[in-house]
């Protein structure tokens, strides 16, 4: 199952398991940690906490939900930033996998992460979203869980300043105003509209030409979308299994397109396929047509897709980051 960024209050998702940012003593604490004593009920999550009595940074332990949603709250203490040379990345990676180990030891299907140690604690974000997904991403290549990455702004959010930049100049220079399409898209409609006496006098010709051309049109349809993206991926000589995963993709929903040759998808996912298949941008606008749709210049999203294509950047946890940044739709899930 996929990897989804969200902006919400980890104390209200409901799933399978959330995790608290938590220290080592297992003690109510400030930010996150507080926020989810506050949730669960103080006094009962201090009690199971004190039971447990200790948690070493980076590894990971568990109690009951509580009052929460969640069944289940994995506690695990984040390193302090000390600038870099005291093994924060490999501790911060192991609260990530250790708590994801946890999980999947207790059935959990999905689970909800906040950003670890971002907070008081000091980790730069950019550096803390970076180790997060790609810790998440490499458990998820070989185990079916839904993750959450929760931020509750975007103060909280670590995506690259210098990538960010780069996008919003590519916008800027390759974005159309849907009012400008408008207008364009109304004057064009008032020529038509002063032709529309020569048309309806054509009209009968019309029609039968479109009707002999609408059963030639049927008979030459090309391959489906499911037709194409199977074939892309044989070309591509991957495995159904890579393909999903690396398009974010939930196993089900994969299997749904496999089965049904007429399928058609959403955009963000057919073009979550595109990304996996690392399709250049001509391949991309062909197999999203297959599906009935295309890139256009007058929406961000598109635009944006069209920029990491251009770079050959086809990490799609990095897209959806970007994505997010930008309060577009993120790929797959």
């Amino acid at each position: 199952m996929p990897l989804e960024i969200v902006r919400h209050d980890i104390t209200k998702m409901n799933v399978y398991a959330i995790v608290n940012a938590a220290n080592t003593a297992l003690k109510m604490g400030g930010g996150v940690c507080g926020a989810i004593f506050h949730a669960a009920g103080a006094s009962e999550l201090q009690k199971a906490c004190d039971q447990i009595g200790h948690c070493n940074v980076g590894e990971a332990v568990i109690t009951d939900g509580f009052k929460l949603d969640a069944k289940y709250i994995i506690h695990t203490p984040g390193p302090i930033w000390h600038g870099g040379s005291n093994q924060e990345a490999a501790l911060l990676k192991a609260s990530y996998n250790n708590s994801l180990v946890l999980a999947k030891n207790h059935q959990c299907e999905s689970i909800a992460f906040p950003l670890i140690s971002t907070g008081i604690y000091g980790y730069p974000k950019e550096e803390a979203l970076q180790i997060a997904v790609s810790t998440i991403s490499s458990f998820l290549f070989n185990h079916d869980m839904l993750v959450y990455l929760v931020v509750f702004d975007k103060k909280s959010f670590g995506l690259s300043k210098k990538l960010f930049t780069s996008i919003h100049q590519y916008i800027d220079e390759h974005y159309v105003e849907e009012t400008e399409s408008t207008f364009k898209r109304n004057r064009k409609d008032r020529y038509i509209m002063e032709q529309l006496h020569e048309v309806e006098i054509l009209q009968e010709d019309l029609y039968k030409e479109a009707e002999c051309s609408l059963i030639n049109l049927l008979d030459q349809l090309d391959e489906s979308f499911s037709e194409r993206l199977l074939r892309l991926i044989d070309e591509k000589e991957m495995t159904d299994v890579e393909t999903y995963k690396r398009a974010n993709i939930d196993r089900r929903l994969f299997s749904k397109i496999r089965n049904e040759v007429e399928y058609n998808p959403h955009k963000k996912t057919a073009i979550a396929f595109a990304i996996a298949l690392k399709l250049n941008l001509e391949e991309t606008i062909a197999l999203l047509a297959s599906a009935g749709y295309t890139l256009s210049r007058s929406s961000k999203f598109d635009v944006i897709i069209e920029f990491f294509i251009q770079q050959t950047n086809y990490n799609i946890h990095e897209i959806n980051e970007a994505l997010f940044a930008f309060d577009q739709p993120l790929l797959g899930a």
